[in-house]
This record gives C-alpha cells, sequence and structure tokens, in this order.
C-alpha cells in the first residue's frame, strides 16, 4: 500500500480524484475531487489493519458519484 504522504490519483466517469491516507489515522482516507469547480470531496473510515486497496477505492469513488445530482453537482 502507499504510504500515507503517496496521493492515489484516480479519473473514474471522467472525473478527477486524489486519494490520501490521513496522517496519524490509521484506515482513514480522504478523496478530493479535484476538478469540482468547489473542491468538493468526501472521506472514508474503515478498518485499520486492512489497507484500502485502489480497487476499493475506486468503487468507493464509483458509489460517491452515483449519489450526486447531476443539475447541481453536489449530493442531495
Amino acid at each position: 500500500m502507499q504510504e500515507e504522504t503517496d496521493p492515489v490519483r484516480f479519473t473514474v466517469q471522467g472525473q478527477e480524484f486524489t486519494v490520501r491516507a490521513r496522517a496519524g489515522e490509521p484506515g482513514v482516507y480522504d478523496y478530493f475531487w479535484t476538478n469540482h469547480p468547489e473542491g468538493y470531496g468526501f472521506t472514508s473510515a474503515g478498518n485499520p489493519s486492512h489497507p484500502v486497496s485502489r480497487e476499493e477505492m475506486e468503487r468507493d469513488i464509483i458509489s460517491f458519484l452515483a449519489e450526486i445530482n447531476p443539475e447541481t453537482g453536489f449530493l442531495d
């Protein structure tokens, strides 16, 4: 798995995200939607002894995007 300071970058459904493990908080990941005009994103937390894989990160992003209102660009 990546070091806490190493960001992981994704392009999912044309949207760009950078994911970073939160320093000092094992199992917590911040997802930054880098091409959203408002700098939107989300945080996930899981089992600190099970680092999140790239595939799991991508699934988290897909699930998040499915909840976005296409008219507003935000969660309802």
